[in-house]
């Protein structure tokens, strides 16, 4: 959200000592401004102090808060927050995580900025901005919207080494950053960001944890497991990665292939291995090794292989075949508007628009910021 379009809809105005709001007076200081946000339709010069309500001046000081935190008087506008609202901090983050889960992105960030710059101390709410950011960052990403997606990925990166620096620790913000450096295939971090979970929590009792924190201690160790037998920590398999997601595959694919020397049954190499190789236009030789990571365990559970396969077959004319692997990748994944696209583009090598249209707006209703379907209409529509 636009930071000056924010406080542009907040006006300042000074109150006389005498004034008060409701049963429960603000505690008023006349010699400094207050934040009054304005409301819906006001003309400039219409303000009118009878109509003044408190909900105005505590939603002006919120974007202060939000979007003006080195103002110099947000200490006495803090205290008007804690006056009139003694649970305002726990109210705003049920607010701001609910709005984060509807996806209501910007409202979700405006609030935990809000209480950010309400208790610049409390850690939790950092946490709870990487867990937004990271959030908004798949969003986007499965939307198309590849820039926004990796500048929010960057963010929450920033927010959980914040959190994981708390003092006292809090243990969700290894928690979740495991995941997060999971999702990036950061194996190495992520193992780092589980240990220190599982270390933290260790003498926790199981009443304490909750079934939730149950939930997560072996969740964690099951990560921790997996990628210790998968030996996915190794230099050779970490040096892969960067190297492909950076656009040196040929030197990547020296990488994979030391690892899988000696490491043959992990699909996930086979898969990196796959991705650089499809990456070079090697569509043949990139099929081979996605269908090889179909065969070790674990492989055939992921969606991604099989989309990729589908991309290889599609590349090679073998449109039926493409067809069937996204079929598969679609059992497992059934809300990816990736594959639904994908299905859609199939469906026009076959020269069948009408089904092809279908496709590109079923992933609209799931995603309508999906730029790729959008553009994949626009173009039949041409």
């Amino acid at each position: 959200m636009n930071t000056s379009d924010s406080l542009n809809s907040v006006y300042f105005i000074n109150l006389p000592e005498s004034f008060t709001l409701s049963e429960h007076a603000l505690p008023i200081d006349p010699s400094i401004p207050l934040p009054v946000q304005k409301k819906d339709g006001d003309a400039p010069g219409s303000f009118n102090m009878e109509e003044l309500t408190q909900e105005q001046i505590l939603a002006g000081i919120l974007t202060i808060l939000a979007y003006d935190s080195k103002n110099e008087h947000v200490p006495y506008y803090r205290s008007i927050l804690k006056a009139a609202r003694p649970n305002i901090k726990k109210e705003m983050t049920e607010a701001g995580i609910l709005k984060a889960k509807n996806e209501d992105f910007d409202l979700a960030e405006e609030i935990f900025k809000a209480l950010r710059g309400f208790d610049p101390d409390d850690m939790g709410t950092v946490l709870n901005m990487a867990l937004l950011c990271d959030q908004r960052a798949d969003s986007y990403r499965s939307s198309g919207l590849i820039e926004d997606a990796d500048a929010y990925d960057n963010d929450a990166l920033s927010y959980y080494k914040d959190a994981m620096n708390a003092e006292p620790e809090i243990p969700d913000a290894f928690f979740n950053a495991g995941f997060y450096h999971l999702k990036k295939h950061n194996y190495g971090e992520a193992k780092s960001c589980f240990e220190s979970y599982l270390a933290l929590t260790v003498d926790v009792k199981d009443e304490e944890l909750g079934e939730n924190g149950i939930y997560k201690k072996k969740r964690a160790a099951e990560v921790l497991e997996d990628i210790k037998n998968r030996n996915m920590d190794d230099d050779h398999f970490i040096a892969a990665h960067q190297l492909i997601a950076n656009g040196e595959e040929e030197k990547g694919l020296e990488e994979i292939r030391l690892f899988l020397q000696k490491n043959a049954g992990v699909w996930n190499a086979w898969f990196m291995l796959g991705w650089a190789l499809r990456k070079l236009g090697r569509f043949a030789d990139a099929r081979q090794a996605f269908e090889k990571a179909l065969t070790c365990e674990g492989g055939d559970k992921n969606a991604d292989t099989y989309n990729e396969l589908s991309i290889c077959c599609m590349e090679e004319k073998e449109l039926a075949k493409a067809r069937e692997y996204l079929l598969k990748a679609l059992s497992i994944a059934p809300e990816s508007t990736k594959i639904i696209s994908n299905l859609g583009y199939v469906s026009m090598k076959e020269g069948k628009p009408a089904e092809a249209a279908a496709y590109f707006q079923t992933a609209l209703e799931i995603d309508p910021n999906d730029t790729i379907a959008k553009a994949a209409l626009e173009s039949l529509d041409r």
